[in-house]
């Protein structure tokens, strides 16, 4: 198992050696994913000794904009690697595939319940996600006997932005089960697709059925006025 990383290099070296004292096989890989050239390295170090059957394209850039205010060089950098980097990795493990090989291999793109529940904050993250979410149809079709294209969604599961702790407390109970998300039900249902061979061009919302509510903003910006309506 590798886990990448661009920056968080403490993080995924704490991950990786939880999972090891658990039993797994979990090395961490420092890689820029926002180039190609970056790309194609990474993958010729993890598939140096032997080949890839799943990746989770988990890596994502989320920057504040909005529909008018958008600069074009940031959204080309979440373009980068919310969209193409998922895409490219999931070409580069299909083209590992050799004819009559018997070999599952699966992408899972992570995707975010906004693609199901839409409002207009982080305008350009949004975009880039709607448009993944759609590229995991035309994958599975275009790599098919090759690769199995899935995603999983989940909902809100650690502070992000500006959000502070108080707030995320608070709005990670808005949802039909109020309560938090648990990531490791996420990290669950990536493994679950992974090893389900009939599942293809699908994805899993995994959010405490957070998309069934919909908002006007960002939860993190509405989060006290919706919970003042509903009690």
């Amino acid at each position: 198992m590798w886990c990448q990383y661009r920056a968080s290099g403490s993080e995924a070296e704490s991950l990786c050696a939880e999972l090891r004292s658990d039993g797994h096989k979990a090395q961490a890989i420092e890689a820029d994913i926002s180039t190609e050239d970056g790309r194609r390295s990474l993958m010729a170090q993890v598939t140096e000794r032997q080949p890839l059957r799943c990746i989770v394209n988990n890596a994502s850039a989320f920057e504040p904009d909005t529909g008018l205010d958008f600069d074009p060089e940031t959204t080309l950098r979440q373009l980068s690697v919310n969209l193409i980097a998922p895409m490219s990795f999931a070409r580069m493990l299909a083209q590992q595939a050799v004819a009559g090989d018997g070999v599952d291999r699966c992408a899972i793109h992570v995707l975010d319940q906004k693609v199901f529940n839409l409002n207009p904050d982080y305008f350009s993250y949004t975009v880039t996600k709607l448009a993944l979410e759609r590229a995991i149809n035309l994958q599975a079709l275009s790599l098919e006997g090759m690769a199995r294209v899935c995603g999983v969604a989940p909902g809100l599961m650690f502070p992000s932005g500006p959000q502070n702790d108080e707030n995320f407390q608070l709005a990670a109970k808005v949802n039909p089960l109020r309560r938090p998300i648990n990531p490791a039900d996420v990290a669950h249902a990536c493994v679950q697709v992974a090893t389900i061979p009939g599942m293809n061009g699908t994805t899993v919302v995994v959010d405490n059925g957070q998309h069934l509510i919909p908002l006007d903003r960002d939860i993190m910006f509405v989060v006290e006025d919706h919970l003042k309506k509903h009690h």
